[in-house]
């Protein structure tokens, strides 16, 4: 109980720090501050702690995967493929709403958080004033992490299937119906606001439009598909492509440097290496072990209990963090939970991560976009909320029939 309550302050102060103005960066050093104090951790384990995360790989891959997105995008706009794909779109479907739904669920097919900043660009353009910058940046986060709820490619779901023994095809299969409820939510919330005409007559020629933006976008698709098919790191297939591009569109050392430089923004690193640092902190002090005890104790049914763990536990540390410690729990507790427990426990991580501090997509959105994180937060609360609910009558139909 002392471990949940020092937890919810550390919580407390970086939503204090983040509604009284503070940027980010500043937000996540007072938080690390004050967990720092909370859980009286040493001055030499602090400094262990803080160059463990400065030189882990995953910080240092997340960072060099970050500037390099940001670079190819910066490449992208300057040679219009954007533009060009999103006209593209216009000639394919003629319906904004669309283009704005369809393109981050495609880009989000892409598992590395930098893709956001694509996602971004194209929503931006698409909506213009039909949407505030808060309701753009949003709208970007939630229809981009739709296919991370479900495939395969991201590393929370094949740890998960890999602990659990469920097979992905099984859990695919279970998630699509959820994966409509996303869509609809999304749509019925904001997407519905958006005019569907887009200014411009339908293409009557729809083969050349899809092979014009297959043209404009083959950098993402080469991208997914190395990862997915080939099973390359995401480092390694972000690094070959970015640099394929610098010859394709015809870049010579001298042009292509203004973008090397623009694509280095300081704010967005800073605040990624950050949230690196901070979720080292959390994880040493012991605090997301304590969230099973806590719950266990509670009078509510043994899936519910474990649905809870995997929401807050992923609030506090990230999915992958609590699928490591809980998994094998939760599917001991629940002797044949199979696939609807595995269905229920990521949905409910899932839903956790659209609010969770530890998930870097929401700052490098909230960067990109100039919003507060919190604004994210706060209009995804009634969405996971709903989804959230509802997954549990669904769950419990699963059961039932298998």
């Amino acid at each position: 109980m002392i471990q949940v309550a020092k937890l919810a302050v550390v919580f407390t102060a970086l939503l204090l720090s983040l509604r009284g103005g503070l940027k980010l960066a500043k937000s996540m050093m007072v938080t690390i501050a004050v967990t720092i104090l909370i859980y009286f951790i040493p001055p030499g384990e602090v400094l262990s702690i803080w160059l463990g995360a400065t030189t882990s790989f995953n910080t240092i891959s997340l960072m060099l995967i970050l500037y390099l997105i940001t670079f190819l995008q910066r490449m992208l706009e300057d040679r219009a493929q954007l533009r060009l794909a999103q006209q593209n779109l216009n000639g394919l479907f003629n319906n904004r709403r669309f283009n704005v739904t369809l393109a981050p669920i495609f880009i989000g097919l892409l598992p590395s958080a930098a893709a956001a900043i694509i996602c971004g660009q194209i929503v931006r353009d698409t909506v213009g004033e039909d949407l505030n910058d808060e309701e753009q940046a949003f709208v970007t986060s939630y229809f981009r992490h739709i296919p991370e709820s479900f495939l395969p490619t991201y590393a929370a779901i094949i740890m998960m299937s890999e602990l659990s023994g469920v097979r992905p095809g099984a859990f695919v299969l279970g998630m699509l119906p959820l994966e409509v409820l996303l869509f609809v939510l999304g749509y019925w919330f904001y997407i519905r606001k958006i005019p569907k005409e887009t200014g411009v007559p339908p293409s009557d020629n729809k083969p050349k439009q899809a092979l014009g933006l297959f043209r404009h976008l083959w950098s993402i698709i080469a991208i997914i598909v190395l990862i997915i098919a080939f099973n390359w790191t995401v480092l390694t297939a972000v690094a070959l492509v970015t640099f394929l591009c610098l010859p394709i569109y015809r870049y010579t050392p001298k042009t292509a440097a203004p973008l090397l430089r623009s694509a280095f923004e300081p704010s967005m690193l800073l605040n990624t290496y950050l949230i690196m640092v901070f979720k080292d902190f959390i994880m040493h002090t012991g605090a997301v072990e304590a969230l099973p005890e806590f719950f266990t104790n509670l009078p509510v049914p043994t899936f519910l209990v474990f649905a809870l763990i995997f929401f807050f536990g992923t609030v506090v540390a990230g999915s992958q963090a609590i699928i490591a410690i809980c998994t094998v729990m939760a599917f001991a507790a629940i002797p044949g939970g199979g696939m609807p427990l595995m269905v229920l426990l990521m949905s409910f991580a899932y839903a956790a991560m659209q609010v969770s501090p530890t998930h870097i997509c929401l700052f490098i959105i909230a960067d990109y976009f100039d919003v507060p994180m919190m604004s994210l937060v706060r209009r995804a609360i009634p969405i996971i909320t709903i989804f959230c609910l509802l997954t549990i009558p669904y769950y419990l139909l699963l059961v039932k029939l298998l």
